[in-house]
């Protein structure tokens, strides 16, 4: 076991309270920290590490993500920065060319204010691809355009019906127009894509998160739609690894509700399962992930209040639904996520809450409801209250990306967008993620945006709600400490403390010194978990 000390820079130890969270030194004991500050530099150690004047920090937790798909998306077109359908269409035209062999092409982050009246079609795609099928995951992941031949490869036709919970998207005459939202997306898109891919490419997927989170000084993440062949390629990872991972993975199981309360509670069975394995600290399986709503960008977030051209959206999982559900979850000691976005959503997610504690009593429990991106005035007391966890995202409020949120809204609602300073006030536990894909997964362009309010896409646009921003030090604090403790973490990783693990990274760039801007540039020297180097910027490769 080797001893190794880090001094010559500035250490953050995202300890909650602020006259212990700077230090200047930290000895590394194996996989864990053995002591900071002057008790550190009084042991004997093995090795030295001169800092440089870098700073070091807890390595960062990303408590939203969903693996699988962050890694095929990082071989797929990325569309989101083409604001224009003329953009998307030269992207997709020269991967065509690129690969005229390939049997698909595959999309993903397009913005719908980036076409025509928001409204894409399949015949936009066929313009420019028509031999193969075209799948274009939308920014959110909540929809998919596809293609005419897309269309014809998973047997959508007019007489098509609306899955529960989502739509096919449909002309003036019927006829099914390209778009799949929500549930349709999953059990259409989604579906083919799970079906024709190999275990090779889901390796091969792992392997791209593995590596573009070492390099971004991520140590660890919660997916939050994890199932068999998740798992399955998780464990050959570990597997290939030698038995641990450049990464530390916590999981939610997606449960869909499939209408019928028998089949929906049967899919707890097999979570109970594998929560109750022998802990991991490199996978592990800790609850369920329920979907209530969709996005408010495609106006199927289910709201309160109607949007601004007078439709909403039915929820996915209405409470008669739900509320059997997560009361069997919490019973069994699961925790539950679940997607809410809009206010209606968050309501019944709480109320569901309520009515478990009320049923099964007072036993541990730490739910979370992830995004809140537009919750009622109050919402933050009762999560506060029922000691439920804020998981909110940051990039997801980037301004470069919120005209579109805003116009589909369209009233006072916009001044309450992305409110992360409500839950600190009412006393809730925030924790920051990225929900990568949806958004990037760079940890310290997530932590700008929270910083400043302002735009990690395009910095020529300005900051929207700026009143909403929080200290750097606050921000870190959510992604790092609070990420960890969102699942139960809080006792040993997510901050710079002796016992706790030695999961840190260091960032050539001093953001405290430097402002906030500088974190769009900075890099990250390494990223170092359970005391092994997994990341430097000359080891490009996870060790």
């Amino acid at each position: 076991m080797t001893r190794t000390l880090y001094r010559g820079g500035r250490i953050f130890t995202a300890d909650p309270d602020p006259d212990a969270q700077w230090t200047d030194a930290v000895t590394l004991d194996g996989e864990t920290i053995a002591a900071v500050g002057a008790e550190a530099l009084a042991l004997d150690v093995d090795a030295t590490v001169d800092l440089d004047g870098a700073l070091l920090l807890p390595g960062f937790t990303d408590a939203h993500t969903h693996l699988l798909m962050m890694g095929a998306s990082l071989g797929q077109v990325a569309l989101t920065d083409a604001r224009t359908l003329d953009g998307i269409q030269d992207l997709l035209r020269e991967a065509r060319a690129a690969d005229p062999d390939a049997p698909v092409v595959r999309g993903r982050g397009w913005l719908f204010d980036s076409v025509p009246g928001g409204a894409p079609t399949a015949a936009m795609i066929d313009a420019v691809v028509a031999d193969v099928p075209v799948y274009l995951d939308a920014n959110d992941y909540h929809s998919c355009w596809v293609n005419t031949a897309a269309l014809s490869e998973l047997g959508i036709t007019r007489d098509t019906p609306d899955p529960l919970g989502g739509a096919i998207g449909r002309d003036e005459h019927g006829e099914p127009n390209g778009m799949l939202f929500e549930t349709a997306a999953v059990q259409y898109a989604w579906g083919q894509r799970d079906a024709s891919m190999t275990d090779a490419d889901r390796d091969e997927a792992v392997e791209r998160v593995l590596a573009a989170y070492a390099a971004a000084g991520v140590t660890g993440v919660v997916d939050m739609a994890f199932d068999e062949h998740a798992l399955a390629a998780i464990e050959r990872a570990v597997a290939r690894h030698g038995g641990s991972l450049p990464l530390r993975v916590a999981a939610h199981w997606l449960v869909e509700n499939t209408g019928d309360l028998d089949r929906n509670l049967a899919q707890l069975d097999r979570v109970v399962e594998l929560a109750r394995r022998p802990a991991s600290p490199w996978l592990r399986v800790v609850g369920i992930k329920l979907i209530l709503d969709g996005v408010i960008d495609a106006c199927t977030a289910a709201m309160g209040a109607p949007y601004a051209d007078g439709s909403n959206a039915e929820p996915i999982w209405p409470l008669h639904d739900l509320a059997p559900v997560v009361a069997a979850a919490d019973a069994a000691g699961l925790q539950i996520a679940m997607h809410a976005i809009g206010d209606a959503a968050s309501d019944a997610a709480l109320t569901a809450i309520e009515r478990a504690i009320e049923a099964n009593g007072d036993i541990p429990r730490r739910h979370r409801l992830e995004h809140l991106e537009y919750a009622a005035p109050g919402t933050a007391e009762r999560l506060a209250r029922l000691g439920v966890t804020a998981s909110l995202q940051p990039v997801h409020a980037d301004p470069a990306i919120f005209a579109n949120w805003a116009a589909m809204l369209g009233d006072e609602r916009v001044e309450r967008a992305f409110p992360w300073p409500e839950y600190e006030r009412a006393g809730a536990l925030v924790a920051f993620s990225t929900d990568a894909p949806t958004a990037p997964y760079d940890a310290l362009a997530n932590m700008y945006v929270a910083a400043t309010r302002a735009s990690a896409l395009d910095p020529s646009v300005p900051a929207v709600h700026p009143q909403y921003a929080l200290p750097l030090a606050t921000a870190i604090g959510h992604a790092t400490r609070d990420a960890a403790a969102s699942i139960g973490d809080a006792d040993w990783r997510g901050r710079v403390a002796p016992g706790f693990a030695a999961d840190l990274v260091v960032i050539d760039t001093d953001p405290f010194v430097e402002g906030a801007a500088s974190l769009l540039t900075a890099r990250v020297s390494e990223t170092i978990v359970a005391g092994r180097p997994v990341f430097t910027p000359t080891i490009h490769d996870v060790v």
